[in-house]
């Protein structure tokens, strides 16, 4: 018989020799969290990430996702890089979770890792390993194990911020609980406030149809015009609502040397990127997770954020360099962007 506390306190302790900062334990029952999921869904707010309506109330079940599963193991890895933010709107600026190497292998190597110590210790024993590969309700199920709250923003939130990636084994152990802890939030509403595109709602509500992190990474046809100036100089995520929240100036840097920036990604302008070659594209951002919205979106991104830059002859000769461009989405936005530098114009924001 398995003394089933001591062994998640060993879990617990060999999570964080494996780099994760924390490690939490949740049950089953996630409560109104498929209420809360059906109306956000019934509302449309999902835009086009039609993979989130397919698997419908599945991801409130973690039992009938994977059958068999008594506990879901939660894991934190932090992610946060000195990176500068960009102060010029010459320059690019990109999510931070995304200029080091995508995070989905390193997490899941991690995970696995952990369950292979788990089975050393009590032999074999039915697990999934979950690393954004699967409808899984990762920021209530964190929440559910202790590892913080969910922020006004959606995402989850702790005393020591947000930079922080999850990943999660479901298991067929029956491992106690750890305790959800309180919310901090207050009368805080910072990240509402600032969202360029007022696209969290209400508190704890996105519009992800308006979130230019799903403009610029989810969303594969033309980003609405009314947007586009107001997505300003970031094309790939954006930062801004955890830039703003106050716990985050108590966040831990990253030990991880993956995670740090690569091809100067936090120090790059908009028209050395904006130049890049499908071939250079595909090249430069092998194992980033930038890779997969393609070298087209890539353009398409670029170019919005150029016709929101400055008036520049450089930017416009880039611009004009793109105009018989294969892709009629490329050639949509680029048309835009030039349009935007013509007197008499509206103003560039």
């Amino acid at each position: 018989m398995h003394d089933w506390s001591a062994l998640k306190e060993r879990i617990r302790g060999w999570g964080q020799e494996l780099g994760f900062a924390a490690v939490g334990f949740a049950g089953i029952d996630l409560g109104d969290a498929e209420k809360g999921l059906l109306d956000w869904l019934a509302a449309g707010c999902h835009g086009s990430m039609h993979y989130m309506a397919r698997h419908g109330a599945k991801r409130a079940r973690p039992a009938e996702l994977v059958p068999g599963t008594r506990c879901v193991i939660t894991c934190r890895m932090d992610y946060l890089t000195e990176a500068c933010r960009p102060t010029s709107a010459e320059f690019a600026e990109i999510s931070r979770y995304a200029l080091g190497r995508d995070y989905h292998k390193l997490l899941r190597n991690r995970l696995q890792k952990l369950a292979d110590r788990i089975a050393d210790d009590i032999g074999e024993f039915g697990y999934r390993v979950f690393t954004d590969s699967a409808p899984v309700m990762e920021v209530e199920l964190a929440q559910n194990a202790g590892l913080g709250w969910r922020g006004k923003h959606t995402l989850l939130l702790s005393q020591t911020g947000s930079w922080f990636f999850l990943g999660e084994l479901f298991v067929d152990l029956p491992l106690p609980s750890d305790t959800p802890i309180e919310a901090h939030c207050g009368t805080c509403s910072a990240c509402i406030d600032i969202c360029p595109t007022q696209a969290i709602i209400a508190p704890w509500r996105l519009d992800a149809r308006r979130c230019i992190s799903y403009l610029t990474i989810e969303h594969t046809d033309s980003i609405p015009e009314e947007l586009r100036p107001l997505i300003g100089n970031r094309i790939y995520g954006c930062d801004d609502c955890q830039i703003v929240c106050p716990w985050n100036r108590f966040a831990t840097p990253t030990r991880e040397a993956d995670f740090l920036p690569r091809n100067r990604l936090d120090q790059a302008t908009l028209v050395e990127l904006f130049a890049w070659s499908e071939t250079e594209f595909n090249d430069r951002l092998v194992g980033s997770p930038i890779r997969r919205i393609g070298h087209e979106r890539w353009l398409r991104n670029i170019a919005v954020a150029l016709g929101n830059a400055a008036p520049d002859e450089t930017a416009k000769s880039a611009l004009a360099g793109r105009l018989d461009h294969p892709s009629a989405l490329v050639r949509e936005h680029v048309g835009w962007a030039l349009r935007r530098h013509q007197p008499g114009a509206s103003p560039v924001t």
